[in-house]
């Protein structure tokens, strides 16, 4: 991919706190006009890169463009044109949305006073808040708090909107709310960039992920990459478990018992096993096969198999 077609990329990227490496060598490609979820459970590292990635830490060693600008030496170029919520909202919870959006505008030099409040009229409309504008913000349910702080975020146009963990506390409504929003956002040319440990989340709301682990990116590409990437798995229901379990396993496969005393499961890890080799070595063994299925590995088994965790399916 060239470079002119991504919104963010590193190479080498690292940051060493002490003897700790909290990112170590990632190399990130996130294509304009995606939705991209920056997948890991907390503390591999995603928040120290979205840091570095906004100039708000600086690396240890390895190079970083946005938006085709070398970070940080092009911030002041770069950045008006990125958006960004990390570790939530800012907000002065006496005041009102509309009034919080109103000294976040007034903050900027670069903003003209004559059309204050236009801008923040249309931000709060983006974000579906205009009728919460007067509600003072210690009022606002966590999920306005957040399209709050999405609005801040959008005061001037931006190609590139990053956003840690933006559901992260959410009851469901305004986890859907956000979720929304992004795609909104998406539909209308921004790159989204989105850090979060939830895995539905990231799969209902990206195009494409990448996968952090202490540290370490382990695998990037879209959804459909990452879960072609697994092992796939044959599940048997049968009232011979025991005698399955034998030709299963002299096909060179690692029967398990999940429950069930008639089902069995492996996984197809030998090079070149077919699922009807599989099927025909049992049926030549008088196998009563009573059920027969493949299954393809889920994100959540890659996720794991990645990375030696599981991860948050709903929060």
């Amino acid at each position: 991919m060239n470079a002119g077609e991504l919104a963010i990329e590193t190479r080498g990227l690292t940051k060493v706190f002490g003897r700790q490496r909290a990112v170590d060598s990632i190399d990130l490609t996130v294509p304009r006009g995606s939705v991209f979820g920056f997948l890991g459970p907390n503390g591999s590292g995603k928040t120290t890169t979205i840091r570095v990635l906004l100039g708000l830490a600086s690396a240890t060693s390895g190079e970083v463009r946005l938006l085709d600008g070398e970070m940080p030496h092009d911030a002041r170029a770069v950045l008006p044109r990125v958006g960004a919520l990390v570790e939530g909202p800012a907000i002065y919870p006496f005041l009102s949305g509309r009034a919080n959006l109103q000294r976040f505008d007034a903050a900027d030099r670069r903003t003209d006073p004559a059309t204050r409040s236009r801008r923040v009229d249309e931000a709060l409309e983006r974000v579906g808040l205009s009728h919460a504008a007067k509600k003072r913000a210690h009022a606002y349910s966590l999920g306005m708090k957040q399209r709050l702080g999405i609005a801040n975020a959008l005061l001037a146009p931006r190609d590139l909107l990053i956003l840690d963990e933006p559901t992260n506390g959410l009851d469901p409504q305004g986890t859907r709310e956000v979720r929304s929003l992004i795609r909104s956002l998406s539909d209308d040319g921004t790159t989204v960039f989105v850090s979060s440990h939830l895995l539905a989340e990231v799969e209902q709301m990206c195009t494409r992920i990448a996968v952090m682990s202490a540290g370490r990116l382990v695998a990037q590409g879209t959804l459909d990459e990452l879960r072609s990437g697994g092992t796939a798995r044959v599940r048997v229901t049968t009232p011979d478990a025991a005698e399955a379990r034998r030709v299963l396993t002299g096909l060179g496969l690692t029967p398990e018992l999940h429950g069930h005393d008639d089902v069995v499961t492996a996984e197809l890890s030998v090079a070149g096993l077919q699922p009807e080799t599989v099927n025909a070595a049992l049926v030549r063994a008088e196998v009563r096969v009573r059920g027969f299925e493949v299954r393809g590995a889920s994100l959540e088994d890659r996720f794991v198999a990645l990375t030696g965790e599981g991860f948050d399916v709903a929060g």
